[in-house]
């Protein structure tokens, strides 16, 4: 996979041996899951997936087949976060695997050291048409060669965060849970026509909410609102590139301040899951406020606590961009 979040680890030996013990399946799901005998409807496939969108869209394709897990826990941030011993039992216990691709650097060489030929592997955005990194983040990646490390082509993984992208990562993962389990494939497909139906809801009310805004750039802390501004005739513009972690150059925080003043920029949005404190600095040099643009990259306590989902954020997203690019 060409990705700039790709990060290689060694597994140990003592870890592969543990994936050997894990090899033998007492349950045999896969087996029978993939099987159309009378039994094996009543077998609930073992999905595991990466996180929180591949979970959201796999859960709801799903429904009552499957018993669907995540890898990276609420709160943690998928960009940096790698496998566990026991994250790779799961790996390859599974009867299907689900990833986004290009932001699990790990999922790669975690498939191939924790073998399983019965599993159904999704890469729910292999086939889109992925777009690039803007130069300060290719600039980013030289850097990062410079002091020794190997890098691919700068690719965008959040496709998730495109209502309309979303709706083929969707169908995506409706395939691999059919060749999974084929004797349920009509519920499959009524399900994930049921969701993508939301979806298409949701890509109605971004283009009616955005179509008539007063401004169409907006400054993010994070660059992963690409796909979302391409989709809805914005501009995104953000202080730091793919990864949150990364920090912006002091010329680039220099620049992004000048165009703030330039275009009485009012509003400077940050991310939950990461340290608000780059935006918050551009914020207090322009005198303006900070609000939160969610990429959907994990759930806090606090969006579970108000029972928002991938739907739900959403629809918080376009207010606050509404609100921001009508001030």
């Amino acid at each position: 996979m060409n990705t700039w979040f790709k990060k290689s680890f060694v597994l140990s030996a003592g870890l592969a041996l543990i994936l050997s013990g894990c090899g033998a399946k007492s349950d045999n799901a896969a087996t029978n899951a993939s099987q159309t005998e009378p039994n094996a409807a009543q077998t609930k496939l073992n999905v595991v997936t990466t996180f929180y969108p591949m979970y959201e869209f796999t859960k709801q394709v799903a429904g009552d087949h499957a018993n669907v897990t995540a890898l990276i826990p609420a709160g943690a941030e998928p960009h940096d976060w790698e496998p566990s011993a026991k994250d790779m039992a799961q790996v390859k216990d599974a009867d299907v695997f689900v990833y986004n691709g290009i932001v699990e650097g790990w999922a790669e060489q975690a498939l191939s050291s924790a073998s399983n030929d019965k599993r159904v592997v999704v890469e729910a955005s292999k086939g889109l048409n992925l777009m690039e990194g803007t130069a300060e983040e290719e600039e980013g990646e030289e850097a990062h060669a410079e002091e020794g490390h190997d890098h691919d082509h700068v690719l965008d993984p959040h496709v998730w965060l495109d209502p309309v992208l979303a709706q083929k990562e969707v169908e995506a993962i409706e395939a691999g849970l059919v060749k999974a389990d084929s004797a349920n494939k009509a519920d499959y497909e009524k399900n994930a026509d049921a969701y993508i139906a939301k979806l298409k809801e949701l890509d109605t009310e971004f283009k009616t909410g955005l179509k008539d805004v007063k401004r169409k750039d907006f400054i993010t802390q994070h660059a992963a609102f690409s796909y979302l501004a391409k989709q809805y005739g914005l501009t995104q513009v953000p202080i730091a590139g793919l990864s949150p972690e990364q920090e912006p150059t002091p010329d680039k925080l220099a620049g992004i301040i000048k165009f703030a003043k330039e275009n009485n920029v009012k509003t400077i949005f940050f991310e939950t899951l990461v340290d608000p404190k780059v935006a918050e600095t551009v914020a207090t040099e322009i005198g303006s406020k900070t609000d939160v643009l969610n990429p959907l990259e994990g759930l806090t306590d606090e969006d579970k606590q108000k029972n928002l989902d991938y739907l739900g954020v959403m629809k918080n997203n376009l207010e606050a961009l509404k609100k921001a690019l009508n001030e």
